[in-house]
Order: C-alpha cells, then sequence, then structure tokens
C-alpha cells in the first residue's frame, strides 16, 4: 500500500522559516516523482514545488521563487521544502504528492498546515 506522509508544519512569524519533509513508501517512484502543492481556506489547491517529469530540475511556481527550496534524498523516496522568509500569504495546508507519471497524482498525504502571521 502506497503511502505518503508529510512533517514539518507549524506557526512562525513573517521571516520565519520552515523545513517541510515528505516520505513516500509502498512501490518504486521515479526520482521526479514527489512534488509540493497547498491550498489556502476558500482558494483552490496549487503547485508550489516539485522536480520537472524529463530531466529533473526543480521548479517552482512564481510567488516563492528565491524563497523556496525542494530537495531530495533518493535512497529514502524523500522530499524536503525548505521555506524561508515566509509570508502570511503562504499560510496554507501544503500537501505532498506523488506521481506515477507527467501529469498524474494519485498519491497525497494527509496534509501539514502552515500558519504565517503578520
Amino acid at each position: 500500500q502506497v503511502q505518503v506522509v508529510e512533517s514539518g508544519g507549524g506557526s512562525v512569524e513573517t521571516g520565519g522559516s520552515l523545513r517541510l519533509s515528505c516520505a513516500a513508501s509502498g512501490r518504486t517512484f521515479s526520482r521526479n516523482a514527489i512534488g509540493w502543492f497547498r491550498q489556502a481556506p476558500g482558494k483552490e489547491r496549487e503547485f508550489v514545488a516539485g522536480f520537472n517529469w524529463i530531466g529533473g530540475s526543480a521548479r517552482y511556481r512564481d510567488s516563492v521563487k528565491g524563497r523556496f527550496t525542494i530537495s531530495r534524498d533518493n535512497a529514502k523516496n524523500a522530499v524536503y521544502l525548505q521555506m524561508n522568509s515566509l509570508k502570511p500569504e503562504d499560510t496554507a495546508v501544503y500537501y505532498c504528492a506523488a506521481r506515477v507519471s507527467q501529469y498524474e497524482y494519485p498519491y497525497w498525504g494527509q496534509g501539514t498546515q502552515v500558519t504565517v502571521s503578520a
């Protein structure tokens, strides 16, 4: 059974940092399979960071570029999201997801809350 588990959320003040971790187990995933999404109250879920399916380079949504860094430990099937210079608009539930093809993310974690106070 595939499991995707996030950890590391919390509450910080504006300008603070958090590091999220994600571990996927239960099957073999491509090294580029795992990405991060988030959903703020009243808003749709949005992509935050991940790796290009082909080539594997990291990519980010524009609003987090220069502040967030995604990294991975292939041996552990783990991916991390270092979030620096956090802003109140980064407040959301952050989800880790694993895909089996370029466009499908069938495996999702339970989410971890990130709250940034002004």
